[in-house]
C-alpha cells in the first residue's frame, strides 16, 4: 500500500504535469532511487508498479473527464507509444548488461569494467604461459560443506596463463585459460587443449591485484606467480595491461569459469534494475488497456 505521503506527491504530479512529462518524472524517480539505494532495487521495482498505476489510472480519470479535442488525441497517442517505448529499452538495457561486448583497449574504460564479460578472436601463444599457483579448482557446493575448516580436502594445481593475439584489434592480452591439477600443469600433458587455430573466447574482465601480505613474491626466473600483478606479467610476456578470465573450456585443456568475484558486481544490480523496471511498465501498460475496455 502507498503511503499517505506518496499519494499527495502523486496527486501533484498529476494536477502539475501533462500525461508524459509526469511519465517521465516516474521514470526518473525510479533510476536515481535504484542506482542511490542498491539494497532497495527489488523493493522499488514492485513499489515502482504501484505509484506507476496510480499515475496512469489518475491521468486517465483526468483526460476521460475532459472533451477530447483533436489535440489530446495526439497527446494521448504519444502517451501510448512512450509507455511502450519504456519497457522496451530498459529491457534491452538489461540485455546489454548480460551479453558480452567486445573488448575495448582504452585503459580508462577498461578500468570501469571488471567482471564484465568480453568477447575476442584470437590466437594463443602457448610458448609464454605463466603458471598462479597454488591454486585450487572453483567449486562453490564443495566449499560450502567446508566452511569452517582448519583443512580443505581440496585438490590443487595451478591456474594458467597465456598471452593472447587478438587478431580483429591487432594486440596480445593474458587471457587465463584458468584450472589445471599438478599432473597437467606441463604443457605437453595437455596437448589437446593447446590449440593454434583462431578461436571465439568469452571471457571476464579483470584488473591488477595487490599481493597480500604473507603472500609470497612474485618469482619470473622459475615462473612461479601467486598473485596477479599484470605491469610484471605484461612485461615478462610482451602483452598489454589486460586481463581476461575465460570462462569456457577447450577440450582437454584448463577447466575455465573460476573467477572470484571478491568485490560488488554492479553489473548484476544493473541487470535486476532493467528487468525490474521493464515488468513494472509493462504490467502498467497491461492495466492502461484493459482500462480503455471498462
Amino acid at each position: 500500500m502507498l503511503s499517505n505521503s506518496a499519494s499527495k506527491i502523486i496527486r501533484g504530479y498529476v494536477r502539475s504535469f501533462s500525461p508524459h512529462k509526469a511519465i517521465i518524472k516516474i521514470v526518473f524517480f525510479l533510476y536515481q532511487n535504484t542506482l542511490i539505494s542498491p539494497k532497495r532495487t527489488l523493493f522499488v521495482a514492485r513499489q515502482g508498479l504501484q505509484y506507476s498505476s496510480v499515475i496512469l489510472f489518475s491521468l486517465y480519470g483526468q483526460r476521460s473527464s475532459s472533451t477530447v479535442a483533436g489535440t489530446e488525441k495526439g497527446e494521448d497517442s504519444f502517451l501510448k507509444w512512450l509507455l511502450l517505448l519504456i519497457p522496451a529499452t530498459t529491457f534491452c538495457l538489461g540485455t546489454w548488461q548480460v551479453q558480452p561486448i567486445p573488448l575495448p583497449v582504452d585503459p580508462m574504460e577498461i578500468k570501469q569494467l571488471e567482471y564484465r564479460r568480453v568477447k575476442v578472436r584470437g590466437h594463443f601463444d602457448h610458448s609464454k604461459e605463466l603458471y598462479v599457483l597454488p591454486r585450487s579448482p572453483v567449486d562453490p557446493e564443495r566449499e560450502a560443506r567446508e566452511a569452517g575448516r582448519i583443512s580443505s580436502s581440496g585438490e590443487s594445481g595451478a591456474n594458467v596463463i597465456t598471452p593472447f593475439y587478438c587478431t580483429d584489434l591487432g594486440i596480445t592480452i593474458l587471457v587465463n585459460r584458468a584450472y589445471v591439477p599438478k599432473d597437467k600443469i606441463r604443457p605437453e600433458t595437455r596437448i589437446k587443449g593447446q590449440v593454434t587455430e583462431d578461436v571465439d573466447l568469452v571471457g571476464v574482465m579483470r584488473l591488477t591485484e595487490q599481493r597480500k601480505p604473507f603472500v609470497p613474491q612474485n618469482n619470473v626466473e622459475t615462473n612461479r606467480w601467486h598473485c596477479r600483478d599484470l605491469e610484471a606479467m605484461a612485461k615478462v610476456t610482451g602483452a598489454e595491461e589486460i586481463f581476461i578470465d575465460a570462462v569456457s573450456t577447450i577440450p582437454g585443456g584448463p577447466i575455465g569459469g573460476q573467477t572470484r568475484v571478491t568485490l560488488r558486481n554492479e553489473h548484476m544490480q544493473y541487470v535486476i534494475t532493467w528487468y525490474g523496471l521493464s515488468h513494472c511498465f509493462m504490467r502498467c501498460i497491461q492495466h492502461f488497456a484493459l482500462m480503455e475496455y471498462i
